[in-house]
């Protein structure tokens, strides 16, 4: 084994008596003060804080106990404060937006980009090598060219780690890399519900069917006509049938050859509801689906398969970083149906993001994530 180039780094004057930790990161240790007053933790920026997964992203961050948040960076909201765009994050509000551009994130350790899809790729590319990044967006998910520019179009940026945890194998892959692309959000909650079952042959890969529904957050904070309350309550439409840019993600990372997916738009702020339909290799029961899920999700922390009478439903998951999923058998065709529920802008998004940040410097991968969601 070649010798260990680790270094340490003080990101804080120490003063007794204090507790120390040491994240442990590729190349460097970032030491830290863990409580106390004046912590100081792991340099955080956030491009693209104003929008609704920024936002989420924020909350999230101000609560982390390893972490100092030291940029944040919008467009036309630039020179405004935090507070005067997300009013709910008081314990950041005093906090300046700079303007979305390298020199803004310049000293962080670790970069979300939380910017509309085809943005993020221009300004990672011009971020330092040993900057690790995080993207929300879909830029750097997708291995096939091909595919991004029949769904997204514009200038390829190139595929990174990609950032679902408990896809079989992921985990390591993301704990060791320093560009990850986080999963989209319907591409997790249909992705968590198909892959383990074609993974274990007891479903095909061929003629998947999905139906799912999202919260209005899930198209952005910026202004829409049909996005208008007056549009949307007391009414639910299907929007980009057959065509959503999901579709090519959703296949790369469940295994699915073929999928035909239906999204809706559904009069509610935040979450998404999917159920799942394939087709079983061989006739199968509930409870050998159950099993399959069971196994593969029965250590994970933000997974959950549910039984009984409960079904996944998203106000359960708002707030957290929680998927529900439940197992069924269609009882006229014998159908594989699973059904998923999560929080867009939690385990769809931010909290998404963060998981894999704890998992690239070195972090238990919850911390500063809800397993509960809030209730009413």
């Amino acid at each position: 084994m070649p010798p260990s180039t680790d270094k340490t780094i003080d990101l804080a004057a120490m003063s007794a008596p204090t507790v120390m930790r040491t994240v442990g990161t590729r190349g460097a240790r970032y030491r830290h003060r863990v409580g106390g007053a004046g912590v100081v933790g792991v340099r955080i920026a956030v491009a693209g804080a104003t929008g609704y997964a920024g936002g989420e992203l924020l909350r999230l961050l101000a609560a982390h106990p390893d972490v100092e948040l030291t940029a944040v960076t919008g467009h036309s909201s630039a020179g405004a404060r935090v507070g005067d765009v997300h009013p709910n994050l008081r314990s950041v509000a005093g906090l300046t937006i700079a303007p979305t551009e390298p020199r803004s994130l310049a000293g962080a350790d670790l970069v979300f980009l939380a910017l509309p899809h085809g943005e993020s790729g221009a300004l990672a590319a011009q971020l330092p090598d040993d900057v690790k990044v995080v993207d929300l967006g879909a830029d750097h998910r997708l291995l096939d060219a091909e595919a991004w520019a029949r769904y997204y179009g514009g200038a390829y940026a190139g595929a990174w780690t990609y950032g679902l945890p408990e896809i079989a194998g992921q985990r390591a892959r993301i704990a060791a890399s320093t560009k990850v692309a986080a999963a989209g959000c319907y591409a997790t909650a249909i992705t968590l519900a198909l892959a383990p079952l074609i993974a274990s042959g007891i479903a095909s890969p061929d003629d998947v069917v999905v139906v799912a529904a999202s919260g209005t957050s899930g198209a952005g904070r910026s202004a829409k006509a049909h996005l208008l309350g007056s549009e949307v309550m007391g009414d639910v439409s299907v929007y980009k049938v057959g065509a959503h840019q999901h579709v090519p993600e959703i296949k790369q990372a469940s295994g699915a050859r073929t999928l035909s997916m239906t999204p809706m738009l559904a009069p509610m702020p935040r979450g998404i509801l999917a159920t799942c339909t394939l087709k079983p290799a061989s006739p199968t029961s509930v409870d050998a689906v159950a099993e399959v899920l069971r196994a593969a999700y029965g250590n994970e922390p933000f997974v959950h398969v549910l039984t009984g009478g409960a079904s996944p439903r998203t106000a359960a998951t708002a707030g957290s970083n929680s998927c529900h999923l439940k197992a069924h058998v269609d009882t006229d065709s014998g159908r594989i149906i699973v059904v998923s529920a999560l929080d867009n802008l939690g385990k769809g998004a931010a909290g998404q993001a963060l998981q894999c940040a704890n998992l690239m410097l070195g972090l238990p991968e919850s911390t500063g994530l809800a397993i509960d969601g809030v209730a009413p």
